[in-house]
């Protein structure tokens, strides 16, 4: 069922009633205008000056991951941020001039400095106090975060690099769509309720037609490759951006909050929006590498 608030009981009351969400749960007026706002930044970068694209998923990832450390930190774990940070930036700009090597010895360097880190935190004559949790949770972001986020870079050095990421984007823009418009007009079947109750099968089955539709259409028109090659795309674009969705919805049930952030209205926080298209821009760049 759609949320719906108290109706208001006089004219004063009314005016101080809060804007009314769709049926998914976002405010949509606010999501529509924040999305293509972002969006047209997003085109306007990559058909004009796609190396930006660089500092803008640096920046992304910085916040996006002190997002999560934050939350984390208020829910009890000890993240060793500093070189978390530091870490990630390394593994998004040292792919411009060491590509894919660039990106995983960054994410093992910061792996060990940051184990190193975590267990030095007390000082040399204090043991820490749940390191296997902390260490194994900052090395799930280490990946989940700036790692993933590398590979979105990494499609932009090709010739036809900002067409690439392009084409990334327009999946999960359609997928999610898809997603979106079949959950609200058909969703009866909830896929995985105790973990995203609003997650339907009809709204999964409108991603897949939306966002194989959106990726052959990318692949045919911006890469000018056979169409074939849009329907893996899409299809991995689906899957990873579903799962995507999923794993941040877990991670928010497990500390008990609605949303990242709220950078972003109608979205939430910059995490809250990147979760699907993290894990989508690794689907990606393999993808298009073996294909392309």
């Amino acid at each position: 069922m759609a949320d719906t608030d108290t109706a208001p009981s006089d004219g004063a009351d009314a005016s101080r009633e809060e804007p009314k969400k769709s049926r998914a749960g976002r405010d949509l007026p606010a999501a529509i205008g924040v999305g293509a706002f972002l969006g047209f930044g997003v085109i306007a970068i990559l058909v004009w000056a796609p190396l930006w694209w660089i500092p803008v998923v640096a920046t992304a990832m910085a916040v996006a991951t002190h997002e999560v450390v934050r939350r984390l930190r208020t829910a009890g774990y000890s993240i060793p941020v500093v070189p978390l940070l530091v870490g990630g930036q390394a593994m998004v700009w040292l792919t411009w001039p060491f590509g894919t090597a660039g990106a995983l010895g960054s994410y093992g360097a910061t792996v060990v400095v940051c184990m190193i880190w975590r267990l030095l935190a007390g000082g040399l004559k204090n043991a820490p106090v749940n390191y296997l949790r902390d260490i194994s949770t900052t090395v799930f972001l280490a990946t989940w975060i700036p790692l993933f986020g590398a590979f979105g870079t990494l499609l932009v050095y090709p010739d036809d690099g900002g067409w690439r990421v392009l084409c990334l984007m327009l999946g999960v823009v359609f997928s999610d769509i898809g997603g979106y418009t079949a959950g609200v007009l058909f969703g009866k079947h909830p896929m995985v309720p105790a973990i995203s109750p609003k997650k339907s099968w009809e709204g999964l089955a409108g991603s897949l037609i939306f966002g194989t539709a959106g990726a052959v259409i990318a692949v045919t028109f911006l890469l000018d490759k056979p169409a074939w090659v849009g329907v893996p795309l899409g299809l991995m674009l689906v899957i990873t951006g579903t799962l995507g969705d999923l794993i941040e919805s877990q991670v928010k049930r497990d500390l008990g909050i609605k949303d990242m952030g709220t950078l972003l209205p109608g979205h939430g926080g910059l995490m809250d929006r990147l979760d699907s298209v993290l894990p989508s821009a690794v689907a990606t760049w393999v993808v298009l590498t073996l294909l392309v």
